[in-house]
């Protein structure tokens, strides 16, 4: 990939081409995922982006019964939950992501710390696609 400024590209064009990337301060090294714009730590305002591997520990999980709107219209309801987590990257850093291929209707058989690898989920609505982060057992 070419070298580009931090902020000429944005982290949902890299979802989109099935990248997931992070962004990494120049000063203190601490490493943000999604990317930030500015360092928390040492405020520092020179970022890079960093290519993850996309791999990972499950750290929490929650299945949902009750969803969103936009959810719903996906099919998720009561009787169809789906399951959201915190995925902590084997780089460092934790993601929030949609958690795909377990049993949400069957919560106890999912494992904090199970090993997880990035899937990239595509969604098309009335001519506009999206792509969302997701993780699935490695």
């Amino acid at each position: 990939m070419e070298e580009r400024a931090f902020n000429d590209i944005s982290y949902e064009k890299f979802l989109r081409e099935e990248k997931l990337m992070g962004s990494r301060c120049k000063g203190c090294g601490r490493l943000y995922v999604p990317p930030r714009p500015l360092c928390i730590e040492c405020h520092g305002a020179e970022m890079e982006w960093v290519r993850m591997k996309g791999e990972g520990r499950l750290a929490a999980f929650t299945c949902i019964t009750v969803p969103p709107p936009f959810m719903m219209a996906q099919g998720y309801n009561r009787k169809n939950p789906y399951c959201t987590g915190v995925v902590e990257l084997a780089e460092g850093g934790r993601v929030d992501a949609r958690i795909v291929g377990v049993d949400p209707t069957n919560p106890e058989t999912i494992r904090v710390g199970m090993p997880l690898k990035v899937k990239f989920l595509h969604w098309e609505e009335d001519g506009k696609k999206e792509t969302f982060l997701a993780f699935e057992p490695a």
